[in-house]
């Protein structure tokens, strides 16, 4: 397979405002900042705020929580409001199609549901109503695909969910087995009543599981498409072959962005994929 490279300045959508609005979408995604609130809100009045006869422990712990906290939000939020790699609606005319200047043999796709080129590995969306390059699956609880330009936010929030979650877990297990053990009359112990207690450390226990459970799944998922170079649509489609497909680590230099560094884990740079060109089969 051969092709050929094109740029095209109206397919560079950075910076620009991305919403998906979509009423299931917003409700999971509201869903989810709700679910982390409840976390916060647990794990700040009950293990952290009331004095304890471990207050290292007590301060390590929470200065690390709040760190998973932050960079889980942040993360949601950038997965959600990044354009995934949208192509523009209505590109397909005869018109723009001859200012590209293909030679003689060259394929250029059209999507029938949008009216717009369509380059390999690109698909549509039926609820984004765009054509998505290297579209991997849309989320609802992102509100939004997980496509070329923001697959590393989404990666990020499933790892920091993962790692929010199994703290909480682990910590409220701790504290469980704690207040039982002094009979509820420890220090830390006492910010509500026992019964009170109990039933909010039980369902931040069946929370954190269940979340730690589902993120760590889809981050497995995330990071063993990305190391065989294959979106999950292509896994189930089997297309594949195709393409020429990169190596592991190229793969991940390319979705995270570069060289290894610690900017990796920072959903706060770009990944600067978006910024590839279209390219056109032959």
């Amino acid at each position: 397979m051969g092709g050929v490279v094109i740029t095209d300045p109206n397919t560079q959508c950075c910076g620009q405002k991305w919403c998906v609005r979509d009423c299931c979408g917003i409700v999971c995604g509201v869903m989810t900042w709700i679910l982390l609130a409840y976390g916060e809100f647990c794990i700040v009045t009950i293990l952290f705020l009331p004095a304890s006869d471990y207050p290292i422990y007590q301060w390590i712990n929470g200065f690390l929580f709040q760190i998973w906290v932050f960079l889980a939000y942040a993360s949601h939020v950038k997965t959600m409001l990044t354009d995934p790699g949208a192509i523009p609606k209505g590109n397909a005319t005869e018109e723009h199609i001859q200012r590209l200047g293909l030679r003689d043999g060259q394929v250029v796709y059209k999507c029938a549901k949008c009216c717009s080129i369509k380059p390999d590995r690109a698909h549509h969306c039926s609820i984004c109503q765009r054509c998505i390059r290297k579209m991997d699956h849309h989320c609802p609880w992102v509100n939004n695909c997980v496509g070329e330009s923001n697959q590393k936010f989404f990666v990020l929030f499933t790892l920091y969910v993962a790692a929010t979650s199994f703290h909480a877990f682990c910590w409220g297990i701790w504290q469980f087995i704690y207040c039982i053990g002094s009979d509820w009359k420890g220090k830390g112990c006492t910010a509500y009543s026992p019964p009170v207690t109990t039933v909010l450390l039980i369902i931040l226990l069946f929370e954190s599981l269940l979340f730690a459970i589902f993120t760590l799944v889809m981050c497995g998922t995330q990071i063993h498409a990305i190391c065989t170079d294959e979106t999950t649509i292509e896994q189930l489609k089997r297309d594949s072959g195709k393409w020429e497909k990169r190596d592991r680590w190229k793969s991940l230099q390319v979705v995270f962005g570069g060289r290894f560094s610690m900017s990796w884990f920072n959903p706060f740079v770009e990944p600067y994929v978006s910024k590839r060109p279209f390219e056109y089969s032959v």
